[in-house]
């Protein structure tokens, strides 16, 4: 079932924040399907509403809200309106910023609202934002624990999305080379096919080194392929891949068995590779079990939000290792956690 969400909660103004930027050139390609629900939460009565949109599966409609009339709302007396998509189970919050470069709230009110308990529950909090240096729009993003990454490939995917939505341009061409986007990690230039999945050019992966940024040393040129990182007393074999964000990619422990990702206790070794001494900015980690040569399994402790269904800029990263490492296709098929909810 593909889902997403509106809603509101109470907020706080929050201080001023700048955001980089880092330009870089395209090239791989990601395009997953990438789905919203659209849902009205209001306190006091409990009243719950839930409706179907355009290209998604259906919903149990308890009372039906148009997205136009959610779209329509702005921020007042201290609410904030937003809307809920999910992108290979990978769940943001949305919200309308185009109205200002700073974000409608902090980092703080961020990581609460993913609380998947006291909070809405998300991977993160997305703004769509002015565009600068000539794009169309801005995305910025704020991790479950408050943290900011460069960018976020799932991410980008429910932003084209929703600027899609909120400008009303879905459905009036085929193919569509919708805008352009700023991110941390550069332009990003989505497109909304035909059936609704959202096509996105990642970019070209980096190798070097320092840019990843890793301070394991280069063993391959300036890049860092099939090295040995020793983690909590054991080795393992990583390849270092950027995306525009950090991945550390693993197919194992040096000498070790095939790994089973499945049998993996992600959230004990997880946040040993996120926070290694070896990874100055942290890093996303993708733990591999090769099928096939055009076959991979993968299961992703991302930086700033731990373990979760789906990473797209994870998902390139470990197909540029395979590729690096000899261990698969340049075209490959790659399952994702979110595969065992479908």
């Amino acid at each position: 079932m593909e889902i997403a969400a509106a809603s509101t909660v109470s907020v706080a103004p929050q201080p001023s924040r700048l955001s980089n930027a880092f330009p870089r050139k395209l090239g791989s390609v990601s395009s997953l399907p990438c789905a919203s629900f659209k849902r009205k939460h209001c306190s006091g009565n409990a009243t719950l509403c839930v409706s179907s949109s355009s290209s998604m599966d259906a919903v149990v409609t308890a009372e039906k809200i148009s997205p136009a009339s959610f779209l329509d709302k702005r921020e007042t007396g201290g609410i904030l309106h937003f809307v809920k998509y999910q992108g290979l189970g990978n769940d943001f919050i949305l919200v309308d910023n185009r109205d200002s470069s700073e974000p409608k709230i902090t980092q703080e009110q961020a990581a609460k609202l993913c609380d998947r308990n006291f909070g809405v529950g998300a991977d993160g909090v997305i703004f769509a934002m002015p565009g600068v240096n000539g794009t169309d729009y801005t995305m910025r993003i704020f991790n479950s624990d408050g943290s900011e990454p460069e960018m976020c490939g799932n991410g980008v995917r429910c932003f084209a999305r929703f600027i899609a939505e909120l400008e009303d341009l879905q459905g009036k061409t085929g193919t569509l080379c919708l805008f352009t986007i700023h991110t941390g990690a550069g332009l990003i230039v989505p497109e909304i096919q035909d059936d609704g999945q959202v096509k996105v050019d990642m970019g070209i992966p980096i190798l070097k080194a320092q840019d990843v940024p890793t301070k394991l040393p280069g063993n391959k040129g300036e890049a860092v392929i099939q090295a040995e990182l020793v983690v909590d007393g054991v080795s393992w074999n990583v390849t270092c891949v950027s995306m525009g964000n950090p991945h550390c990619v693993t197919f194992g422990t040096k000498g070790g068995p095939k790994l089973k990702v499945d049998d993996l206790n992600l959230p004990e070794i997880g946040p040993k590779f996120e926070h290694h001494e070896m990874f100055p900015a942290r890093t996303n980690t993708e733990f591999v079990e090769v099928l096939s040569r055009s076959h991979l399994k993968m299961r992703v402790w991302e930086r700033g939000a731990g373990a979760t269904l789906a990473c797209g800029t994870g998902a390139c990263a470990l197909v540029v290792a395979a590729v690096l490492e000899g261990r698969a296709n340049r075209k490959c098929t790659v399952d994702l956690r979110a595969d065992r909810w479908r």
